[in-house]
């Protein structure tokens, strides 16, 4: 009884368990042989867990302060050379040092309760769905609970028993020989399943697992500016768990179909639109169909390809809700490729009238263009 386990952790005789706890995971971290190797350092590693156990025992350590030996036969059990007792080595006590949470699982068998897997889902929506929101039907498979036995997994008049080779607890113990001395671990009941019962007389819908596959169909709601490819998370409403454990979620996948007329680019919308040449030149009005609606539009004279007619606010709504994108049209402007008499003798005309007979350019007369070129080069014959 020479050693003094007060000294050892460096607390005082009066220290509280939270106080002993603390003083030792800070000497666990420094000492452990994982962090220094060191022979002297793993022998110091045993006297301090030796001294916590005994202190964070309310019997050990009300035997050390009588001056009794805590490891004395009857005082507990292993020696003071192993010093890890009835107890076992505070293997989840270093863990926690180490890693801040349980190693060995040391939880209750209710915390083993399983979460119930969560549901990927496609939903395929029309651009206008997409770009104003929508209420959805959405029927798909999934886990729900029993009915019959409401999630125990029971045959009605039955309940569950507890696991005689667990005691209840959900999981086993096992302790095994290291250089530390005895080593105490943990694991989930093989016989249980860590759920600390067991079902003799199974529920005949849902065989024990207190949840039974159906078909279900969920009004969901789609926000206005989802686009393809967005996830939306629906919380708690997926699969039960085995033994009326809690829900998964849902992840709704956004499937946006093409539209026959206009590209998303974001929250704009682009499209474009062929019109005559002589509507281009001269100028004129028309309907176009938006997702709001019918608009007119009014073409400018003199209209060339590639300009761009913007429709303010008759895009997308943006998700955050806060306005909309725009609405680009682009026009293209179509040449007549095929002219029968009378059309090619007006647009002679027309020329003329414009002093347009001979187009300017390289090619025209006095300029030398690519065949006039070849010409000088290899001399007319």
């Amino acid at each position: 009884m020479a050693r003094d386990y007060y000294e050892t952790l460096g607390v005082r005789r009066d220290a509280s368990k939270d106080e002993i706890k603390k003083a030792y995971r800070r000497l666990a971290r420094e000492l452990h042989p994982d962090v220094n190797p060191d022979p002297a350092t793993q022998e110091r590693f045993k006297e301090v867990t030796q001294a916590y156990e005994v202190l964070s025992d309310d019997e050990k350590r009300r035997m050390f302060d009588m001056g009794a030996d805590p490891f004395a036969p009857g005082g507990g059990a292993g020696g003071p050379g192993g010093g890890f007792g009835a107890a076992g080595f505070p293997f989840d006590d270093i863990m926690n040092a180490f890693f801040g949470g349980q190693a060995g699982g040391r939880g209750s068998a209710r915390d083993r309760v399983r979460r119930g897997r969560s549901i990927k889902i496609r939903v395929e929506l029309d651009l206008s769905e997409t770009a104003f929101g929508v209420t959805k039907d959405v029927t798909f498979p999934t886990a729900v609970l029993c009915d019959t036995c409401q999630g125990e997994g029971t045959a009605k008049g039955t309940s569950r028993h507890t696991c005689d080779m667990c005691q209840g607890r959900g999981e086993v113990s096992q302790v095994t020989r290291s250089f530390l001395g005895q080593v105490m671990t943990t694991r989930p009941c093989p016989q249980c399943s860590g759920q600390g019962s067991v079902i003799t007389d199974p529920c005949a819908d849902c065989a024990g697992e207190g949840r039974v596959r159906e078909r279900v169909t969920r009004k969901v709601q789609i926000p206005a500016g989802v686009e393809d490819g967005t996830q939306i998370q629906l919380a708690g409403e997926g699969e039960v768990g085995p033994n009326g454990g809690p829900r998964g979620d849902i992840f709704l996948e956004i499937v946006q179909r093409p539209h026959p007329v206009f590209e998303r680019r974001g929250d704009d919308l682009h499209c474009t639109i062929t019109v005559p040449m002589t509507a281009a030149a001269l100028g004129a009005s028309f309907t176009f169909e938006t997702l709001d609606g019918t608009e007119e539009i009014d073409l400018r004279p003199g209209t060339g390809s590639g300009h761009v007619i913007t429709l303010a606010d008759k895009g997308v709504k943006h998700l955050d809700g806060g306005g909309r994108g725009d609405l680009m049209i682009q026009v293209d402007v179509e040449t007549p490729a095929k002219l029968d008499e009378e059309q090619e003798a007006l647009l002679r005309k027309f020329a003329e009238l414009r002093g347009e007979t001979q187009p300017p350019g390289k090619f025209s007369p006095g300029h030398g263009g690519l065949f006039s070129r070849l010409r000088d080069a290899f001399g007319a014959r």
